[in-house]
């Protein structure tokens, strides 16, 4: 039956590599998705229409999940069956997963190998804290909600870029070093992991050595990597997120490869506790928060498009004027897209084309 399955999967993405008869000139591209709930593909088709993740139209998505997952994903297939979505297939990998087959060739590795086969680049998105116990710690301050998830992105991960908890595993972007393979907030931490690296579990206790909120809305908001004022006063317009500057490394992801100043301060939507201490395998740091204390963003020394963001450009209210929110209680509301007006939305925008390019450049090198 595994068997019959994968040949179909094939079979799909091979008529998706094809173009499915569509009429447009451009090269049909293949996403994959991760973490396909009907939040996540709102993001997409949003990002999409309004050619900030400027793809072709005829661009295929395949999003995979595994039944470990604690999301419903029967409600993303209703979603993709009522509103048509051609263009989008919800796909379950099967295979057995746990804490001690996720870095070698396990169940999931076929299915791996045949979605990178047949696809252009991969999207991870933000989501709960990892197990510190799968990169070698006790959990003290992490809340883990999800394991299944974390196992099965780990695991993908690992087949993607390889990792130095098993040096002998040859990675799949070996055979197409132009793959792209991005994410943001959880997304780069998973990356990070899955290549060998570890976290801080909470930024405060970890990095600057406070526990209550009181002390920490103290540190204010630039080094404040989510907002802890609820904790101490009831406010419905607070927003659960902060917006903070950061600044880039001498690393030259940012100013040569994403042209932009190297004097940038870019605001940028946070909202994590949990950030990458040790690096993985291959990466490098391309950003840090304004204090230099937390790395927000990493790009691979070998493969140019695999590059992830500790931050959330990809929340789609950046990019229109939607609810007012307020970081304090002594702030003037405003809409996130407001508060990112000019040069931080043109960061942005920057990103995302980048990520276009990138994507397009992996397609046109082609599948083998």
């Amino acid at each position: 039956m595994k068997r019959i399955q994968s040949l179909l999967l094939v079979a799909l993405l091979a008529l998706f590599a094809a173009g499915c008869g569509s009429p447009s000139s451009d090269k049909a591209l293949t996403v994959i998705l991760t973490e396909p709930t009907v939040g996540n593909l709102n993001t997409i088709r949003f990002l999409t229409e309004r050619k900030i993740f400027d793809v072709p139209e005829n661009t295929k998505y395949i999003c995979v999940y595994h039944p470990s997952q604690r999301s419903r994903f029967d409600r993303t297939e209703r979603y993709i069956t009522e509103n048509d979505l051609s263009d989008f297939i919800l796909q379950r990998v099967e295979g057995e997963l746990n804490e001690e087959n996720l870095f070698v060739v396990n169940g999931c590795t076929d299915t791996f190998r045949e979605l990178f086969s047949q696809s252009d680049g991969i999207i991870f998105f933000g989501g709960p804290d990892i197990p510190p116990s799968v990169f070698g710690e006790e959990n003290t301050l992490s809340v883990v909600t999800d394991s299944g998830r974390h196992y099965f992105e780990l695991s993908f991960l690992f087949h993607l870029l390889g990792s130095s908890r098993n040096s002998d595993f040859v990675p799949l972007l070996e055979e197409k070093p132009d793959y792209l393979v991005t994410g943001f907030c959880l997304g780069m931490q998973t990356m990070n992991i899955a290549t060998g690296g570890s976290l801080y579990q909470d930024i405060p206790a970890d990095i600057y050595g406070i526990t209550t909120p009181e002390e920490k809305v103290a540190m204010g908001q630039e080094n404040l990597h989510r907002n802890y004022w609820q904790r101490i006063t009831r406010d419905s317009l607070f927003m659960s997120n902060s917006f903070h500057s950061i600044q880039f490394t001498d690393h030259s992801f940012f100013g040569k490869t994403i042209s932009l100043s190297k004097d940038l301060r870019p605001l940028i939507y946070s909202s994590h506790h949990q950030s990458v201490k040790a690096i993985g395998k291959g990466f490098e740091v391309t950003a840090l928060s304004s204090d230099g204390k937390v790395i927000e963003g990493i790009a691979h020394s070998t493969y140019p498009n695999v590059f992830a963001v500790q931050f959330h450009p990809e929340v789609t209210s950046l990019y229109e004027d939607r609810a007012v929110r307020r970081f304090a209680p002594t702030d003037k509301p405003r809409t996130y897209h407001q508060i990112i007006e000019g040069e931080s939305l043109e960061f942005h925008l920057a990103y995302w084309k980048h990520i276009s390019e990138s994507l397009k450049d992996s397609g046109k090198k082609g599948r083998r």
